[in-house]
């Protein structure tokens, strides 16, 4: 066992590096969130008139999201492919050919002719460069959180854990700001010909900051530790990621994706379906949503980190379970305030339902989730686990827009929707039983 003294120098090394690994991490989640968002903000904004025309606007609408919700059927698939080469290979490589895929996809849908230009083939076109997008992302989330989270001491990995997820609310602010800025600063015609293609044009400028920032940074210890060289030549072969997973975890992968549903599905709720039912259905100046949501991520850079710095203290299950809570209760009164259509009131339900909401549950997900699963195993686990349920959040915009016709225009088979899925995450976090405190090395004997 060694010493205090042999401790404190090896523990300076690994806070040095950990500066390194969160920059990198940051700079990655920062282009996938960006990348998500302003596809969403489009969907919500212009890809129906664009792409999908039609005599009616909400038809446009429920299209568009349709394909902004078909980019998650393709990230499970990319969870799992590159949630095995950064079990097998490691977390640095994967994530650099992750980062490299969603950058180029989100650049040239900035590029694509419109439906008035290339007729059928510019909607096709759409759904190939999502689906392409949605595979590399598939595999961005686990391995960017584990980048940092395997590289932390043990006492502040839910606080340093909790800094790649700030850049969500970076991503959000990122992109309805680029957005807010093209739509105030062109006139309509202007931002609907080639304004709205700014947003995914920029994507290349991020692209090139992380590549260069991600390529500087090292492997996490917690992956060498594991690939240890077997000296007996003769060892049996160590069986597949995806297999070990479910052979160890079987309890806690679908915990984990029940638990994620409330984060994934109110998100989706508040930012993309919230501005286009408030642009579309209630025809209100876009600018009004946007604004709120600049402003919710721009508190949810602070908050994020706090909730964070909290959970090394308390724990990551009560913060989790009280953000799943929080949106339960406040799943029927964030339409009430939208309803008003007061600016002010717009703002409040907003700012404080994305970051009483999705934030709190964000911020210490990954922590939480790297608890539950072995280091042979975690990438897979973690991808999985946010993979696959990612896609009833990223189905969520469509369903609601669904869930709103069929409701005559009102919104309140909406909110029911986002109660229900609030409750059933509530429950999966209440069955976790991952102590708080235990070495996240402790979950390989799980089960």
């Amino acid at each position: 066992m060694n010493n205090g003294k042999n401790n404190v120098p090896a523990e300076g090394l690994r806070n040095s590096a950990t500066r390194k690994v969160v920059a990198a991490s940051f700079a990655g989640a920062l282009l996938e969130w960006y990348d998500f968002f302003i596809f969403g903000t489009a969907a919500g904004l212009v890809f129906g008139p664009l792409f999908f025309p039609q005599e009616d606007p909400v038809v446009g609408t429920i299209a568009a999201f349709a394909t902004f919700g078909v980019g998650f059927l393709a990230r499970p698939l990319g969870g799992v492919v590159f949630g095995h080469y950064g079990d097998k290979v490691g977390r640095k490589v994967t994530l650099i050919w992750t980062l490299i895929i969603v950058g180029i996809s989100t650049f040239l849908v900035g590029l694509l002719p419109t439906y008035a230009n290339a007729g059928v083939w510019a909607p096709v076109l759409l759904v190939v460069l999502r689906l392409i997008q949605g595979f590399g992302l598939g595999g961005e989330y686990g391995g960017a959180a584990l980048m940092t989270i395997e590289s932390a001491p043990e006492k502040q990995r839910g606080f340093l854990g909790s800094l790649p997820q700030t850049a969500a609310s970076a991503g959000i602010m990122l992109a309805t700001g680029v957005f807010a800025l093209c739509n105030g600063l062109l006139t309509q015609e202007q931002f609907m010909s080639w304004g709205w293609r700014i947003p995914f044009l920029l994507s290349a400028v991020m692209l090139i900051v992380g590549m260069y920032i991600r390529i500087h940074t090292e492997e996490t210890q917690d992956f060498r530790n594991a690939v240890q060289p077997v000296k007996n030549s003769h060892a049996p072969k160590a069986p597949l990621p995806i297999v070990e997973l479910f052979r160890k975890h079987p309890k806690n992968i679908f915990l984990a994706l029940g638990a994620r549903l409330a984060e994934t599905v109110s998100s989706n709720i508040i930012n993309a379906f919230g501005i286009a039912y408030l642009s579309t259905q209630l025809a209100m100046d876009r600018q009004i949503p946007l604004t709120g949501m600049l402003v919710a991520s721009a508190i949810g850079l602070i908050s994020c980190p706090l909730i964070g710095w909290l959970s090394d203290r308390w724990g990551q299950r009560p913060l989790y379970m009280a953000g799943a809570t929080f949106c339960l209760i406040f799943a029927f009164p964030f339409f009430w305030l939208l309803e008003t259509q007061q600016p002010a009131l717009i703002w409040f339900a907003m700012i404080v339902g994305y970051n009483f909401g999705p934030t709190m549950m964000f911020a210490v997900q990954p922590t939480m989730f790297v608890r539950m699963f072995g280091t042979k195993v975690r990438y897979t686990g973690l991808s999985f686990a946010y993979q696959f349920s990612a896609i009833l959040g990223g189905m969520t915009p469509l369903i609601a827009s669904s869930l709103l016709a069929l409701g005559g225009g009102k919104p309140w088979y909406v909110a029911g929707y986002f109660a229900l899925i609030s409750a059933l995450s509530l429950f999966c976090v209440w069955k976790i039983r991952v102590k708080f405190g235990e070495p996240a090395t402790a979950a390989e004997s799980d089960n």
